[in-house]
């Protein structure tokens, strides 16, 4: 694998690569003192990298009681641009894949069209801001693996290696802060749109039940809920985690917490309901209505009175009243006098309605001038989440909080901000200042909010803000957006010690966004990862055309205790009529045993390294 980029994120994702999939990586950065912020552990390996000369080859670092034991070396070279010098010395000829994760858009493309020169079946991974281009930019370079030798993933069949994957940060680091936003956690996978999360389990006392959730993924150490123990320890005589076990190794592991799949949801107090347009009782106020009704029963009444008085037809009475009311009938000269008052009558009526009608063109046509412009928190809203920052990273969580029919509040300074335009199409409220004035979060109803999601681009704004939220409301569950990743740790460790009764998470975009870099730069199949204690668990998506082990079993043989597991069938992907699942993800999970895998299918499994490089066909390394 060789990662070339110039911030934090070919740091985090280069250790990624590392301490997760246990590959062996070539990290390309600028020279020191050129980076841009990068974290602590990314300066110490530029230092060493200068110290060294080019070429720093890093020892081997063992993990014992991983799925995999033994961690490859990392391989670090220092050149200010990705030219193709510098990707033959890299060696890209020969990698599996390279990720280009420049903060300049142009860079990565230019260090992209010459990589797929060199290498027609290499797996490109970009980073890229602008995501119509990006589209374009992968449709463009899989046409260049296709023309140059290299099947592309999902049109070259299980066989194939090269694709070309787009990314930005904020569509990678969008899941994961909802997440922590709803329950606290970052370990979610996002599985077709749908939010899934990994949860922990302690052993079920004296009468209490087990929730399976969607499904059991392991069973967690003996010793991992004794606080003198060791995770995993072999002195204890356990062996550390059993991924992915069968029903009779949960059944018979007593006294044991396990680790089950669940589907992210939420469960606060429901949106109102949402209409095409304004609704008819907000055209008009109450005063209004009331006048209007009022007026409609006076031209009733005179239309009955006229009916008794002339003895004449109800509708041409009401007709003969309609005109006098609009001051267009005959005078009633040679009529009886009970004709001529009640005609002056209608003509009165018809004087009071000129001003109500006035008013009521008025108050409608500001009513839908209004529907388009930023709301206002409702007086009695309470339960939702306040976010803060409408940019780049704010607005992609405001769309998927409100996906998840999630109320929000968002503040933002700037009135002419990149997610003011969504925030009005999905009639969001917004308060528009200063968060760090006061007056600003009280706005926002931050006293009855939830969850508080500080997302600006500055790190001193979202930490005065969560601050300041916690002088407010004590208990309120806190995450904010810092760029460094040290500088996270250390807020978190601080307003946990100051805070302990309260959910606080500080996450760096590089932190959150690195997983889902990772994953693309193993293939397109590959969804995401969660760590069980010391050893990780993959979710992919795998095609069962040519696999042997999955087409024409069943769920149930297709399973292999300790490897993988079929979880979810993805219906749309074989254009089955099947009812997709509430979310619309198209995926149906509790696949009963006896479904049997057909060529076309395409599933949903959680795996373990060894196991889904098995399945893959690939070598898996270990040291054994």
């Amino acid at each position: 694998m060789v990662v070339c980029g110039d911030d934090g994120l070919a740091h985090r994702l280069a250790g990624e690569l590392r301490g997760v999939y246990r590959e062996q990586v070539t990290l390309i950065v600028p020279p020191a003192g050129r980076s841009v912020r990068q974290p602590m552990a990314g300066r110490a390996r530029a230092a060493s990298a200068a110290l060294l000369d080019r070429v720093v080859t890093a020892v081997n670092r063992g993990n014992g009681g991983s799925d995999d034991t033994v961690a490859p070396g990392e391989r670090v070279m220092e050149a200010a641009e990705p030219t193709e010098t510098v990707l033959a010395e890299a060696g890209v000829a020969r990698a599996a894949a390279l990720a280009l994760v420049y903060d300049d858009d142009e860079t990565n493309i230019r260090a992209a069209l010459t990589a797929r020169r060199l290498n027609p079946r290499l797996r490109l991974v970009l980073r890229l801001y602008n995501r119509r281009l990006g589209q374009h930019i992968e449709e463009l370079l899989d046409q260049a693996a296709e023309l140059g030798g290299g099947a592309v993933a999902g049109r070259g069949g299980a066989g194939a290696d090269a694709s070309t994957t787009v990314l930005s940060d904020a569509d990678t680091a969008a899941p994961a802060l909802v997440a922590t936003a709803l329950v606290g956690t970052s370990k979610v996978v996002d599985a077709e749109g749908l939010l899934l999360r990994a949860v922990e389990r302690r052993p079920p006392g004296p009468g209490e039940v087990a929730h399976p959730g969607l499904c059991t993924l392991a069973l967690l150490s003996a010793t991992s809920n004794d606080p003198a123990g060791d995770e995993g320890s072999e002195d204890s005589g356990d062996q550390g985690p059993r991924l992915l076990p069968d029903a009779a190794a949960v059944a018979a592991a007593t006294g044991r917490g396990t680790v089950v799949l669940e589907q992210l949801s939420y469960s606060g107090p429901p949106l109102p309901a949402r209409r095409g347009g304004p609704p008819f009782a907000s055209l008009f106020s109450r005063r209004l209505r009331w006048s209007l009704a009022g007026l409609v029963a006076a031209v009733i009444a005179l239309a009955v009175a006229l009916t008794v008085v002339s003895q004449d037809n109800p509708l041409h009475a009401t007709y003969v009243t309609l005109l006098d009311l609009f001051a267009i009938n005959e005078p009633a000269h040679h009529m009886s006098t009970g004709r001529q008052i009640l005609q002056l009558l209608s003509m009165l009526v018809g004087l009071l309605l000129l001003p109500v009608l006035l008013a009521a063109v008025l108050e409608a046509l500001g009513t839908f001038r209004t529907a388009s412009a930023l709301r206002k928190p409702p007086r009695g809203l309470s339960g939702h989440v306040v976010l803060l920052g409408l940019g780049k990273i704010g607005t992609r969580v405001l769309t998927r909080l409100r996906e998840l029919h999630i109320p929000v509040v968002c503040v933002e300074a700037d009135p002419e901000a990149r997610g003011m335009a969504a925030a009005r199409r999905l009639r969001v409220p917004v308060v528009v200042g200063d968060v760090t004035q006061e007056g600003v979060l009280e706005s926002a109803k931050i006293h009855r909010a939830d969850a508080l999601l500080a997302l600006t681009s500055e790190d001193t704004t979202n930490l005065e803000a969560v601050l300041y939220a916690r002088s407010v409301r004590p208990d309120l569950r806190a995450v904010l957006r810092l760029y460094d990743d040290d500088f996270a740790k250390a807020v978190y460790r601080t307003l946990r010690t100051a805070h302990p009764g309260a959910l606080t998470r500080s996450r760096s975009v590089t932190h959150l966004a690195a997983p889902a870099f990772a994953g693309a730069m193993m293939g397109r199949q590959i969804l995401g990862a969660i760590p069980v204690e010391r050893r990780v668990l993959l979710f992919a998506a795998v095609v069962v055309d040519g696999h042997p082990q999955l087409e024409g079993r069943t769920v149930g043989e297709a399973f292999r205790a300790g490897a993988w597991r079929v979880l979810a069938l993805d219906t749309a992907a074989r254009g089955d009529a099947a009812v997709a699942d509430a979310q619309g993800s198209g995926l149906v999970w509790n696949l009963p045993d006896t479904y049997v895998l057909r060529a076309g299918d395409r599933v949903v499994l959680a795996a373990t390294r060894r196991g889904l490089a098995e399945l893959l066909g690939r070598r898996a390394r270990s040291a054994t």
